[in-house]
């Protein structure tokens, strides 16, 4: 029972299953985010991030420091470089490769 509500709680099923479309043969990648060149000074150069592309292309990029964070990116490594590749200033180093 929902306690704020007093209304009995249901769980709905999925009705829909989501299939992996595999990006590699070999599972989940790891990769570190290689900044060359800082032209805003915040991020620094070298490894900035820690990421694991998922078997479906997704993408979970952690940002260590005082602030860590881990953002996800569903749309895969072309749609977090548009953002974070600063162009070209930042490239994806393969760590299984």
């Amino acid at each position: 029972m929902d306690e704020i509500s007093g209304r009995t709680a249901t769980l709905q099923r999925a009705t829909r299953r989501r299939h992996l479309k595999v990006a590699s043969m070999s599972g989940p990648r790891c990769f570190e985010l290689v900044r060359h060149s800082d032209p805003s000074g915040v991020s620094g150069t070298g490894v900035i991030a820690e990421g694991v592309e998922w078997s479906d292309g997704t993408v979970a990029l952690h940002w260590g420091g005082r602030f860590a964070t881990t953002t996800v990116w569903p749309d895969g490594i072309d749609a977090l470089l548009t953002i974070h590749g600063h162009s070209g200033s930042s490239t994806i180093r393969w760590l299984d490769e």
